[in-house]
């Protein structure tokens, strides 16, 4: 099957900082959130995939080729949005629009015209007179215009009010409805990262630590309201645990072993996203 991109080993190191090894498979028709505290490696991953910093050691393949730094034909198949654009500062949008749009076969007029409209941008200032908001709304509707089948975001509803985000969410969800396209995101937004992502990349200092199915983790992690205190009781899976309350990460093998050793509990619920990757990122997986 094609994957839209694969990492095999990815390393990096910057100073005290180091990324990797990296082993990772996004397949195509998926939204991919990059989560991580700051500092984890999420920019640096998305520069490594856009070949804007040199891997120390491993390979990137963008659908199942490699990437070379002789042949950058690659990039017009992808969208890429940094968290903050070089080279923007003295032109207009309108005139960063005539100079990106020859660039990508694939540049949707109408779409851009779109954006704008929703997201109120004004083509006429210079990029740098624009506010910390105006200047992602703008790059954000450079990126999706572009209407290539891999968009790469880095936190592309930073600085936004509430409206502008759930426009550029819902632009996305829509984008993804166009075909057999991607997004590989990185956010701090858990509400973005529900609402849009298929599958999370967990970062920390570095380290990869796992790659799930949004879904399925949602299902395996579950708090348990016990009956009684425990007492010599050691169960299987539990990551959090206090008088009568547990926390399991793989809630159905809990229940088994509650049931089977006639433990009894009140209730039982599935915990929100945002702690489950409070517990993953404090390495209680």
């Amino acid at each position: 099957m094609l994957t839209v991109i694969r990492t095999l080993q990815l390393e990096k190191q910057i100073d005290d900082f180091k990324l990797g090894p990296i082993e990772l498979t996004i397949e195509p028709g998926t939204i991919t959130a990059l989560v991580g505290n700051n500092g984890s490696g999420k920019s640096t991953l998305m520069k490594l995939m856009m070949n804007l910093v040199k891997s120390d050691h491993g390979k990137i393949y963008l659908f199942d080729q490699e990437i070379a730094p002789a042949n950058e034909k690659w990039k017009t198949n992808v969208g890429y949005q940094p968290q903050a654009t070089v080279g923007y500062a003295p032109f207009t949008g309108e005139t960063l629009k005539q100079m990106i749009a020859p660039l990508y076969p694939t540049w949707d007029q109408q779409l851009f015209n779109d954006v704008v409209t929703e997201l109120n941008i004004s083509l006429k200032k210079p990029f740098n007179k624009l506010s910390p908001g105006a200047q992602q709304k703008l790059s954000f509707a450079l990126t999706i215009a572009r209407n290539t089948p891999l968009l790469i975001l880095d936190e592309p509803t930073a600085h936004l009010d509430i409206p502008s985000k759930k426009l550029i969410i819902d632009r996305l969800v829509q984008w993804m409805e166009g075909g057999e396209r991607s997004i590989i995101i990185a956010s701090h937004q858990v509400e973005d990262i529900k609402k849009l992502a298929d599958y999370l990349v967990i970062l920390h200092h570095g380290q990869m630590i796992g790659h799930y199915e949004k879904g399925n983790l949602s299902e395996q992690y579950a708090r348990f309201w016990l009956k009684e205190p425990l007492t010599n009781h050691d169960i299987p899976h539990i990551i959090a645990r206090d008088d009568l309350t547990i926390v399991s990460n793989q809630a159905a093998a809990t229940e088994a072993y509650l049931n089977e050793h006639r433990i009894e509990y009140i209730n039982h619920e599935q915990i929100d996203l945002e702690e489950i990757i409070t517990f993953l990122l404090t390495n209680k997986h």
